[in-house]
């Protein structure tokens, strides 16, 4: 039985970009960066001011769905990765 590629962390940003872009109105905007630590990959997520409360969403839950997500798909590739959303 054949097993799924492990995806990068540059696939998880870019997951996370993709992500991003359909919830927010300026999806140009949007602009994710990783930055890589010893032990834990950092990605930042900055999007325009106007979609800051699309992607974090009602109490938190958008955002948290989205942490969720990357936290899945992290734990594939046995590297702690944390969303970070920069203004």
């Amino acid at each position: 039985m054949a097993t799924a590629p492990t995806p990068s962390t540059a696939e998880l940003a870019h997951m996370i970009e993709v992500m991003a872009k359909a919830l927010v109105d300026s999806p140009e905007q949007v602009s994710v960066k990783e930055v890589a630590g010893e032990n834990t990959t950092v990605i930042e997520l900055r999007v325009a001011k106007s979609d800051i409360g699309k992607i974090i969403g009602k109490q938190g839950n958008t955002a948290k769905a989205i942490r969720t997500i990357l936290l899945g798909a992290a734990t594939k590739i046995k590297r702690r990765t944390v969303l970070e959303i920069v203004e």
